[in-house]
């Protein structure tokens, strides 16, 4: 496994973002681990996680593109600190833009923060996570009611790598079906349980056998066949 991609495993479980336990889902589904990017909440950890997403996104797109989206909410401090991220390892100026959850009337009017959207753009969105793919589905059209905007990719920090809502593909794949544009990673859940594995992290292990036997159990129920 690459350097990168331990060390970022490392990171999200000394952050207490990804946890191993019993998690009930927003799907309802019963699940043995859960990620949560709110619980990044320093400077030093939103930095190191900026720099992640900007190294991933640089190594799984490229940077020919002009703008960093991120869905509201947690999407929203993804943006900003990728954009900054962006600019401090490669030197090069793109913009952030989210959406909120209602058009604002007063103001600053409309459905998007940051930076507004024009015809031609190319836009990078980030996410944490992606389960079911519903915030995209959410957000896809306002992109695309904003400015004749092309999407050149999805990059979110974890691929859980369980079915979406077709039932076969994950998905970041349903995503990639769907919409037409290429998605990816930091890691897969399976990188985490490959790094994590009767291995301590500070101390103690976080992927014991039993652990370990729960996520399987998981996986032969909701993982992705494809």
């Amino acid at each position: 496994m690459e350097r990168y991609k331990q060390e970022f495993i490392e990171f999200m479980v000394e952050s207490d973002v990804l946890k191993f336990g019993d998690f009930t889902l927003k799907s309802g589904r019963k699940s043995p681990f859960f990620m949560n990017a709110g619980a990044y909440v320093t400077g030093s950890q939103l930095h190191r996680l900026g720099l992640a997403y900007a190294q991933a996104i640089n190594e799984n797109f490229g940077l020919d593109f002009d703008v960093v989206f991120g869905p509201a909410y947690k999407g929203i401090p993804l943006s900003v600190i990728t954009t900054m991220a962006i600019q401090e390892l490669y030197g090069k100026e793109v913009r952030y833009c989210s959406n909120r959850k209602e058009a604002k009337d007063h103001g600053d009017t409309g459905i998007l923060l940051g930076s507004p959207l024009a015809d031609g753009d190319r836009v990078l969105i980030v996410e944490d996570v992606t389960t079911s793919g519903k915030s995209i589905e959410e957000t896809y059209p306002i992109l695309r009611a904003q400015a004749d905007v092309e999407v050149v990719g999805l990059m979110v920090s974890l691929n859980r790598m369980e079915v979406g809502k077709g039932g076969s593909m994950c998905a970041l794949d349903e995503v990639r079906e769907r919409y037409g544009f290429p998605t990816a990673a930091i890691v897969t859940m399976q990188d985490v349980v490959e790094c994590l594995h009767n291995r301590e992290v500070r101390g103690r292990v976080v992927i014991d056998d039993q652990v370990k036997a729960a996520i399987d159990a998981y996986y032969e129920q909701y993982g992705a066949k494809a």
